[in-house]
C-alpha cells in the first residue's frame, strides 16, 4: 500500500510492532483517516480533517478477537475508540473514509505473528462485550424459534422500547419513524414528514368516513393524521411504549371517536372491512418467512377494491443475503431482514393483490437519515442523561451506516401501492391520482 505521510513509529514490543503499524499490515489503500493509538503511534496523513483513537489495550482486543465491522463497534460502542473531527451524534464523516477504499486483509502467517509479538498475545484473550449488545442468533433459541411471538416481542422491546423523549428529540416533534419525503433538498424534516404522510394519504384515496388500518403504527402519527382528517383508524403496535404514548397523543387532541392504538401482534388481528391498510417501517420486522401470513393478513382486512401501501428498508440485490449483520442484529434490529422490492412485489402479488404502482425513496431516506443525525448531535447531552452514553453512540452509528449505504445505493426504500381486486365495482382510475 501507498506510505501514508505523518506516520509515527514509537518502539514497539518485542516484535517491533505498532498497533499503528499493525493497521499498515492488515489494510490496503490509501489511508484518508489519521489513526492514534495508547501505545504513541499512529499512522495516515497528519492533516486528515476525521480519524479514529484506540484508547486502551481493551479497544484492541475487541478489534482482535472480533475482526472487522463487530469487533470495531464493539470498541466504538464501549468508548475504547473514540472518533477525531466527528461528532458521535453523527459519525458519517469518519465512515464515509473508512468505505472510501481502504481494505483490510488477512496478512500471512510470518506477519501475523509479528503483530501479535509485538502489541501482546493477551491481546488475543477474549472479553464480554458490551452490555448493550443481545445474544448471537443460535443463543436467542432459548427465546423461541426466529419470528416467533416471543422473539418478536423481544426484538421489538430491544429497538423501540427505550424511550419515548429520547425519540421525540431524534425524530423531532412529528415523532415519525420512518423515511420523510421531500418536496425539495431544503426541505425541514418536518415539511418532508408532514409531505410523507399526505402522500400516503392520498396514494390511499383516504376520505372522511373510510376506515383505515396502519399495522406496525409506531406513535401513532399516521393514525392521528388520518383521524384529524375523518377517518377512522386504527394502528396496531407491538411496542408497549409506543401505544402507550400514541393513546395519550389521541386523547390529547380529541380524537378517541375517530382513533385507536392498539398494543398486540399483527397476527392478531381478525378485524376486516377496511378501506385502506398501511405499512411504514414494519416489514423489516417480521422475516421473509412470514411474508405470507402477513400479506394476506392485510388482504383480509380490506373490503373489496380497497388500497394497501406497504413502505419499508429494500435491498438493492436481490440475491445478497437477508438478514442484517451481525452489528446491525446484535444492537439494532435483532432477527431483522431485509429483501429486494422484486421479492416483496411477488410476496404482495401472491397474497391477491393488484400491484399498481412502486416508488423508491432511497435519496430521501439518506436526507431523512442525515436531519436525525443532526437532531441527535444537538440533543447529545439530553440523549446520554436519557439512555447513556453507549446507546446514544450505538444510536448515531446506526442512523450514520443506514445513510452510507442509502447514499452509495446498497440500500433502498420503496412504497409499493396494491389493491386487492374489484373491478366492476371499485375500478381503478387510469393513472396517479395523488401529488408528488
Amino acid at each position: 500500500m501507498p506510505r501514508p505521510t505523518g506516520l509515527v513509529t514509537p518502539q514497539g514490543g518485542a516484535g517491533g510492532v505498532t498497533v499503528a503499524r499493525a493497521v499498515e499490515m492488515v489494510t490496503d489503500g490509501t489511508m484518508a483517516l489519521r489513526i492514534t493509538a495508547f501505545d504513541g503511534s499512529a499512522t495516515g496523513p497528519v492533516d486528515a480533517v476525521v480519524g479514529l483513537h484506540l484508547r486502551s489495550r481493551r479497544g484492541l482486543r475487541y478489534l482482535l478477537t472480533a475482526p472487522g465491522e463487530l469487533g470495531l463497534a464493539r470498541a466504538y460502542i464501549s468508548g475504547e475508540l473514540e472518533l477525531i473531527g466527528a461528532h458521535p451524534g453523527d459519525p458519517y464523516p469518519v465512515l464515509a473514509e473508512l468505505a472510501a477504499g481502504l481494505a483490510f486483509h488477512r496478512p500471512p502467517t510470518a506477519d501475523l505473528v509479528r503483530i501479535l509479538r509485538g502489541i501482546g498475545w493477551q491481546s488475543l484473550m477474549p472479553i464480554p462485550p458490551p452490555p448493550q449488545e443481545v445474544a448471537p442468533r443460535w443463543r436467542r433459541l432459548a427465546a423461541g424459534l426466529s419470528h416467533s411471538r416471543a422473539r418478536d416481542a423481544a426484538a421489538v422491546g430491544h429497538h423501540y422500547d427505550v424511550s419515548a423523549r429520547f425519540y421525540r428529540n431524534v425524530l423531532g416533534p412529528s415523532m415519525v419513524y420512518t423515511c420523510a419525503a421531500y418536496p425539495s433538498v431544503d426541505s425541514s424534516l418536518e415539511v418532508a414528514q408532514e409531505n410523507k404522510m399526505r402522500l400516503v394519504f392520498e396514494k390511499l384515496r383516504l376520505r372522511p368516513g373510510d376506515r383505515l388500518l396502519d399495522l406496525g403504527c409506531g406513535w401513532g402519527p399516521f393514525v392521528l393524521y388520518a383521524a384529524r382528517r375523518g377517518v377512522r383508524a386504527v394502528g396496531v403496535t407491538l411496542a408497549a411504549e409506543q401505544a402507550r404514548f400514541g393513546q395519550r397523543a389521541i386523547a390529547e387532541a380529541g380524537l378517541d371517536d375517530l382513533a385507536e392504538i392498539r398494543h398486540g401482534d399483527y397476527r392478531d388481528h381478525t378485524e376486516t372491512g377496511f378501506d385502506a391498510v398501511s405499512s411504514m417501517g414494519m416489514t423489516e420486522h417480521i422475516g421473509i418467512a412470514q411474508y405470507p401470513t402477513y400479506f394476506a393478513i392485510m388482504h383480509a382486512a380490506l373490503r373489496p377494491g380497497g388500497l394497501m401501501l406497504n413502505h419499508c428498508v429494500t435491498r438493492r440485490d436481490g440475491h445478497a443475503r437477508t438478514r442484517a449483520g451481525a452489528t446491525a442484529d446484535r444492537y439494532i434490529w435483532p432477527d431483522g431482514q431485509l429483501a429486494s422490492v422484486g421479492r416483496i412485489v411477488s410476496a404482495i402479488h401472491d397474497a391477491g393483490f393488484e400491484v399498481l404502482h412502486t416508488e423508491n425513496l432511497r435519496e430521501h431516506y439518506a436526507l431523512t437519515l442525515a436531519h436525525w443525525s443532526a437532531n441527535l448531535v444537538e440533543h447529545w447531552d439530553d440523549a446520554v442523561a436519557e439512555i447513556g452514553a453507549e446507546r446514544a453512540r450505538i444510536w448515531g452509528l446506526f442512523m450514520a451506516a443506514g445513510r452510507l449505504r442509502m447514499r452509495r445505493g446498497r440500500l433502498q426504500l420503496h412504497q409499493v401501492l396494491a389493491t386487492k381486486p374489484d373491478h366492476a365495482a371499485h375500478p381503478v382510475p387510469l393513472g396517479p391520482w395523488w401529488q408528488r
